[in-house]
């Protein structure tokens, strides 16, 4: 090869990797890894106005077996949720989310009513059983197998965040599909039992199986038991409140508390009426709210004078992209209550009242042709929840 053509040969290899590179990195911003957000134009956060981010959520149709039910809100129900997606999720009693597994999404969730019991496999073959009550927090990391199933008589009713808007919950690789679609010959050597053995197994994937009330003391694994270094579970209103204030209070369990909880974050925040959680945003990730209970009235700024607001009630679903300001404030005549999620197990906000303390007088005179002595009187430290009237 001459040396001009082995300078071609470069040039041309050299175009072809950075072409690769820019088409990989779109690729994974599509797929929903917040990495790489910033890196591609998101057109719909780049018109003139800002999207909707708010899906009603209970009153979507959803995934219906029974009295079992899975309802879901990933980018293809609110297309500007590519960072994070949820799903409601109800079990009868007896009933039982199958043996499965996410390949593109870590599981967090958060139990309103009724007990759950999960048992949940990692990479070294431990597995820990736990139930959950109302109050308690469960995260599986990405591709770890894990079941659900409601415990007593009463049906349980859970929300479930994942750590990827992308991710559809009746996508997930579950035991039944897989076997039900491997030769009987296949799986009789996986095992080392008789093709007879697998007869009248499932077809098709079961998704949620029924079957009769668990015992209240869980069986061990066949394996015998073979715990994790790590707990998979939180009992996140059993502690006390992350912050009191006038205005309301808030639980908040990141991987600091929970640290098997390394891609998501999980707040329970109480607004009594008219109060507000002030004007924030949060520098590395984005924001999934559900409303458990109440009436709020939730802003986003979006820089270039685009501000939008959206009325959420029970069951409504918002999302706030990483980084845009926003409120959450309590529009109705009782206590509201709001689950929130973040795509990171370290919390960070910046509140707009910290923002403003933060610098000096004279600064933010300069700043908005206002008197020294105006900002004298403004919150000397972080408001967080301002109290309603």
């Amino acid at each position: 090869m001459s040396q001009l053509q082995r300078r071609d040969f470069l040039t041309r290899t050299a175009a072809f990797a950075a072409a690769t590179a820019t088409l990989s990195a779109a690729g994974r911003a599509d797929a929903g890894d917040p990495s790489f957000m910033n890196n591609v134009p998101d057109h719909l956060l780049a018109g003139k106005d800002l999207p909707t981010f708010k899906f009603a959520l209970e009153k979507s149709e959803g995934k219906v077996i029974g009295k079992s039910s899975g309802k879901e809100a990933t980018v293809l129900q609110l297309p500007i949720s590519k960072g994070i997606a949820g799903v409601s999720m109800t079990l009868e009693p007896g009933a039982m989310r199958e043996l499965h597994w996410h390949a593109t999404a870590a599981e967090w969730a958060f139990v309103l009513t009724g007990h759950v019991r999960t048992t949940v496999i990692d990479p070294q073959g431990s597995a820990e059983t736990n139930d959950f009550g109302p109050g308690d927090v469960w995260y599986f990391p990405r591709g770890h197998g894990h079941m659900l199933e409601c415990l007593g008589d009463k049906p349980a009713h859970f929300i479930l965040i994942f750590d990827n808007g992308y991710f559809s919950e009746f996508g997930t690789f579950s035991i039944t599909d897989w076997l039900g679609h491997t030769p009987k010959a296949l799986l009789a050597k996986n095992f080392g039992l008789p093709e007879s053995s697998f007869d009248g197994f499932p077809k098709d994937e079961v998704y949620f199986a029924r079957g009769a009330v668990p015992p209240a003391v869980p069986a061990a694994p066949l394996q015998g038991r073979k715990l994790p270094a790590l707990t998979h579970k939180y009992e996140l209103l059993e502690q006390p409140p992350h912050k009191i204030f006038k205005g309301g209070r808030e639980w908040r369990v990141d991987s600091s508390r929970f640290p098997i909880s390394k891609t998501v974050t999980g707040v329970v925040l109480d607004l009594e009426p008219g109060a507000l959680r002030e004007l924030h945003w949060h520098p590395n990730a984005d924001e999934w709210q559900y409303v458990i209970e109440g009436k709020i009235s939730v802003t986003m700024f979006g820089s270039h004078g685009r501000y939008r607001t959206e009325q959420m009630e029970k069951g409504d679903v918002g999302y706030i992209p990483q980084g845009y300001g926003h409120s959450i404030e309590n529009v109705g005549d009782r206590p509201c209550r709001v689950l929130i999620g973040f795509n990171t197990g370290n919390y960070e906000a910046i509140d707009l009242s910290q923002w403003i303390a933060g610098n000096p007088a004279d600064v933010l005179a300069t700043n908005f042709s206002k008197p020294t002595s105006l900002f004298e009187k403004f919150p000397k430290q972080d408001v967080f929840i301002a109290p309603g009237k």
